[in-house]
């Protein structure tokens, strides 16, 4: 009787136990239940338990419906890419109260609430930049004081590369009482804090006036200039911490810094082409394409039309060049006695800019072909006129392309093509009014962006040069970063300190 008990009530157990088993189960199938269930809807999302809550945040905001799509400012291809994260979380202020914030010279943002490019500037001596330009020191400053007078970059063809004279006037004038309201970069006094390391050198000034050997020299001053640069420089703690990486040199002219190169190659180059770099010193990844300074006149309030420009393709200049320039040649044995193409030699002599700007605004294509190098001011001086670029140079590297789609207003022929009997004037002619109408608009659009001007303005050539040197510095931070992996722990090792392991080992 008492086994038939006890095995009652071990069968009375197991069932309970089941029971109990099948209950829990049932509670945990339909707590995940609900916790999938209040998940799957925005509005139940604790965001701060989440990464990036912010992005959850408006997710949220769009799906319930309390802002559109059409509400939410799109990215600009042509802005900093350096968001200022704390300007989002400040409360409204109101106009008076940013009046007086700007008043207060705070050069931390720009007009747009993006974090302005932080540049730290050497104080090199005035001979290699200002004072190139006839320009002599008051007292123990070694820059110009630009409230009182600015001083003036020669004429002539040695605007065109004069793209280091305007950025540098651009970080002066960050430092003014009353800076201009656009500051895409500003000067900062403590290198630890900067983006980038600017090296004030005017290069291209440098090659077009001294580098001609006098009689009583070994070399000549432009040479030793540049071992002058190279020296200073490279003696720099911040060269040394970074070995060079971090900074920013400008060699607009194809044939500037032709020595120092070979020994600043690390720094970023500000260039108008490669043609005259090997690839391991200079290269796309790296370095930064400039516009030239166009000197023809700009087309201001063009009102011309498809019918109203007879001209059909357009080229004035040098037309026997070395290297790649030979395409020039070909082309003018071939385009020369086409009735509506203007084909000859031409030069900066005898109202040459006033001859060559009258030209391409009553014409509608403009030949930018590739001359010793394969980019040429040709090109800006179209775009400035309005006149569609037709570009016949395989190997050129175009300024801002990383932001800009040049197929919208310029027309790209192969050289294979292009010297083929009568591939441009059948090419040229097959673009009819509309076609050519909308590139002229969009002409019209972009010519802004290849202004050089001081003070500068708002998406001009100079912001839009700083734009492309921010969108360099993340790259510039990882390889230091990477650079650094073992320094640390193999200097301690050579000190005879204990080896401190790379974050690398941890995983």
């Amino acid at each position: 009787m008492a086994e038939r008990h006890a095995s009652s009530l071990a069968v009375n157990t197991r069932k309970s136990l089941f029971c109990l088993f099948i209950l829990t189960s049932t509670l945990f199938i339909l707590s995940w239940f609900f916790v999938l269930r209040s998940t799957g809807s925005p509005h139940f999302i604790d965001h701060k338990l989440l990464p990036n809550s912010k992005l959850l945040a408006m997710i949220d905001n769009g799906i319930s419906g309390s802002e559109s799509q059409n509400d939410v400012e799109p990215s600009v291809g042509n802005r900093s890419i350096l968001v200022d994260k704390e300007e989002e979380e400040k409360p409204t202020i109101s106009s008076q109260d940013k009046e007086a914030s700007q008043a207060n010279n705070d050069v931390k943002c720009n007009t747009n609430g993006k974090l302005a490019l932080k540049v730290f500037m050497y104080d090199l001596p005035h001979e290699f930049h200002f004072g190139l330009l006839d320009w002599k020191p008051q007292g123990r400053s070694v820059w110009p004081d630009l409230q009182t007078k600015v001083p003036a970059y020669p004429g002539g063809l040695n605007l065109q590369h004069s793209i280091e004279y305007w950025l540098t006037l651009d970080i002066l004038a960050s430092e003014l009482p009353n800076p201009p309201n656009v500051r895409t970069a500003i000067r900062v006094q403590n290198s630890s804090e900067a983006d980038i390391i600017f090296i004030p050198f005017f290069s291209s000034l440098s090659y077009n006036r001294f580098s001609k050997i006098n009689p009583h020299q070994k070399k000549s001053n432009n040479r030793l200039l540049q071992d002058k640069l190279v020296k200073y420089v490279t003696a720099q703690q911040e060269w040394k911490i970074s070995g060079g990486r971090d900074h920013l040199i400008v060699a607009h002219h194809p044939n500037s810094l032709l020595d120092g190169r070979m020994k600043l190659w690390p720094a970023t180059f500000i260039l108008s082409d490669f043609g005259r770099y090997p690839p391991n010193i200079a290269n796309v990844e790296k370095d930064i394409i400039a516009p030239y300074k166009h000197v023809i006149k700009s087309y201001v309030n063009d009102s011309s039309t498809f019918d109203s420009r007879p001209t059909l393709l357009y080229f004035q200049g040098a037309i026997y060049r070395k290297d790649g320039g030979f395409v020039r040649q070909e082309l003018f044995y071939l385009l020369q006695d086409e009735k509506d193409v203007h084909f000859t030699f031409g030069s900066v002599q005898k109202d040459g800019i006033k001859k060559a700007s009258q030209g391409m605004h009553t014409s509608k294509f403009c030949l930018n072909i590739a001359g010793d190098t394969p980019s040429s001011n040709r090109l800006f001086d179209a775009i400035a006129s309005h006149c569609v670029p037709v570009i016949i140079s395989d190997d050129i590297e175009l300024p801002y392309e990383d932001v800009l789609d040049y197929s919208e207003f310029c027309i790209f022929v192969r050289t294979r093509d292009a010297l083929k009997k009568n591939f441009l004037v059948n090419l040229t002619r097959s673009i009819g009014m509309d076609e050519w109408t909308q590139m002229w608009r969009r002409l019209q659009e972009v010519q802004k962006f290849y202004e050089f001007q001081y003070p500068s303005k708002e998406g001009d050539a100079v912001q839009m040069i700083w734009q492309a040197v921010a969108r360099k510095v993340p790259a510039i931070r990882m390889k230091l970063n990477k650079s650094r992996r073992f320094s640390r722990s193999y200097v301690r090792k050579e000190k005879g300190l204990s080896r401190i392991p790379s974050p690398s080992n941890f995983w």
